[in-house]
């Protein structure tokens, strides 16, 4: 796809939190340890004529069963910011963990964006390891190939354009087919980095996440991250807490909720 790059409104909506310790998100563990919680997120893309939606979050079933805490159900979050789910033409899958896609159901006329790398993985001879088949569910990764069958797929194998000035780009390590977003905004061109790196400290300190398939990749990564952004500050990470901090809401109302990534961050947080 070739023309005039559209400037996206690029949108980071927090609906869900998890208590953890530095230890556990370091190879190797922290010599600091103390909380280093997880947030999750999804994320809008908004242009003149079009709207993408990236990854879908899980529900309050999942949220229960494997001990995270619901603060905002994916799909009102997306309606607080004035996106109805139901009327969604794309979605970009940054890969298929239950965080990512559990909500797929929501998009009914959503045509998914994957690379064939993560299909692959997500149903192949990896997953007959306990460890790397955990982050899945198995009725996702099914629907997934259900989708495939409806037409509602568009697999992607590397870099690729999804529409003028969105594009996603493969980066692997966190697992095999993990793609990152990057997004032209008002201040430049913005990298969602889903779990590419999960915190700043990753990517900034070049200190792999422990949930991963291939080492090598993940730190490869965090220099491709820094790449394709146009300067360090504007690389988001996937599941830090700081996002919310470092970034304003675009309404009052959406305070706590959604923080607006076509703006600079603000200088002046402690962290």
């Amino acid at each position: 796809m070739t023309g005039a790059e559209d400037t996206f409104e690029l949108f980071a909506l927090r609906y869900a939190t998890h208590d953890r310790r530095r230890n556990d998100n370091f190879i190797g563990g922290d010599p600091h340890d103390g909380p280093m919680p997880l947030d999750y997120f999804l994320w809008v893309a908004r242009g003149a004529s079009s709207v993408f939606v990236i990854d879908t979050g899980f529900d309050a079933a999942t949220a229960h069963r494997r001990g995270r805490t619901l603060t905002c159900e994916p799909a009102e979050a997306l309606r607080r910011l004035g996106v109805d789910p139901a009327e969604v033409a794309d979605v970009i899958v940054t890969h298929l963990h239950y965080d990512h896609i559990g909500n797929f159901a929501l998009f009914p006329k959503a045509r998914f964006h994957l690379q064939d790398a993560e299909m692959a993985y997500a149903t192949g001879r990896h997953m007959c390891h306990a460890r790397l088949r955990h982050p899945y569910d198995v009725d996702h990764v099914a629907a997934m190939v259900r989708c495939v069958y409806q037409d509602r797929v568009r697999f992607h194998a590397g870099d690729a354009e999804i529409a003028p000035g969105l594009s996603v780009h493969l980066i692997g390590g966190h697992t095999r087919g993990l793609q990152c977003v990057r997004v032209r905004t008002a201040r430049g061109r913005v990298v969602l980095a889903s779990d590419a790196s999960h915190h700043y400290a990753h990517f900034e300190t070049r200190r792999p996440f422990p949930n991963v398939v291939r080492v090598d990749e993940m730190l490869d990564g965090y220099a491709r991250l820094e790449e394709l952004a146009s300067s360090p500050r504007h690389v988001i990470p996937g599941h830090d807490p700081l996002v919310m901090r470092r970034y304003p809401a675009p309404s009052p109302a959406l305070e706590g909720i959604c923080v607006r990534l076509d703006v600079p961050p603000r200088d002046d947080i402690s962290e």
